[in-house]
């Protein structure tokens, strides 16, 4: 989990914290679609948005 958050801040300084810049836009629309009325709740989008943090951390050591 630690890793994951780790992963996530290193994201947010990458994109230099914009949140409603066009990376972010981008990796909203990617992985929940460009319909904000079909998107899942906000716990979901959290618990997916950790999940890829994983994933991506998981990746980093692998390719390393």
């Amino acid at each position: 989990m630690i890793t994951a958050l780790l992963g996530l801040l290193r994201l947010g300084f990458a994109t230099r914290l914009r949140v409603g810049g066009a990376y972010w836009k981008w990796r909203k629309e990617t992985a929940f679609g460009s319909d904000p009325a079909k998107w899942p709740s906000a716990a979901e989008r959290r618990h997916a948005m950790l999940e890829y943090a994983r994933w991506t951390q998981a990746m980093r050591r692998h390719l390393s």
